[in-house]
């Protein structure tokens, strides 16, 4: 979706974009907002890149490919779910581990 640089925001969208700036809690989806609300401002990619101290690569892929009709579409998508990577096995090891001494490991102290 490419967008025009100035008032492309029909009333209503720039409104519950403001809204969302106010209410979001995740910094980086305030970032992306205020970089569709500064373009819709007649920003250039540089003078926003500047103002908010990130990218004008970052800028543009935001302009280009985020949806200011849809909030979502600008929120990270990596951030939903469980990535952990220690599996439950994986604590029960290391903490029989930790729990043991290092002389039942075969390590000696002793000078």
């Amino acid at each position: 979706m490419t967008m025009l640089t100035l008032n492309f925001l029909d009333q209503k969208t720039k409104k519950e974009l403001q809204k969302a700036l106010k209410t979001e809690e995740h910094a980086v989806t305030r970032e992306r907002i205020l970089i569709m609300l500064l373009r819709n401002e007649g920003k250039t990619y540089d003078e926003i890149s500047g103002l908010l101290g990130c990218c004008k690569r970052q800028v543009w892929y935001w302009c280009n490919n985020g949806n200011p009709k849809e909030i979502e579409s600008l929120r990270d998508k990596r951030k939903k779910g469980n990535h952990r990577k220690v599996t439950e096995e994986y604590i029960e090891k290391l903490t029989e581990i930790i729990i043991k001494e290092p002389e039942e490991f075969g390590y000696e102290f002793g000078r």
